[in-house]
């Protein structure tokens, strides 16, 4: 007997095409994360840094790659090692970084930025520095200062 129900009523909302309600959290944070990456990229291409791209700006992120273990950003960033060294010998090919033997430990090694490396993320700082400004005018500076510390809180217990 059929049930009169199709495969592809599995695969959309109730077989409606719609989504599954309202978003949720992750989602409403990374509208505005994608936004904020969009205009790093634009900074940074119009800077001069046109041969980044998006993918290289996870091994950019707060707080930078600077002094870490290849291995022990891998598991900050949620990337496998060779995904990661992947970015980063593209990245040092590109005179952003060096990965140099670890004073302390001559088995491993660091990361280390070149003078590049170190203007992009002064351009990746000032580009979210416009966002912010913006969001802070658009929200209100009271809203945007709470909306700032309710984040920080959260990183807190996270």
């Amino acid at each position: 007997m059929s049930s009169g129900i199709s495969s592809s009523d599995f695969t959309n909302s109730a077989g409606s095409g719609e989504p599954f309600g309202p978003p949720m959290i992750g989602a409403l944070l990374r509208t505005p994360w994608e936004a904020v990456q969009r205009r790093m990229l634009e900074r940074l291409h119009d800077h001069g840094f046109a041969d980044l791209d998006f993918a290289h700006l996870s091994v950019f992120q707060y707080p930078g790659p600077q002094g870490a273990r290849p291995s022990a950003l891998a598991a900050r960033l949620g990337i496998t090692k060779q995904a990661l060294n992947y970015l980063l010998g593209e990245l040092e090919r590109l005179d952003y970084l060096l990965r140099q033997p670890d004073p302390h430990d001559l088995r491993s090694k660091r990361v280390a930025l070149t003078r590049r490396g170190a203007s992009a993320i002064r351009v990746i700082r000032d580009a979210v520095a416009e966002v912010e400004t913006a969001w802070a005018q658009q929200l209100g500076p009271e809203r945007f200062a709470e909306f700032r510390a309710l984040l920080l809180e959260l990183n807190e217990l996270t």
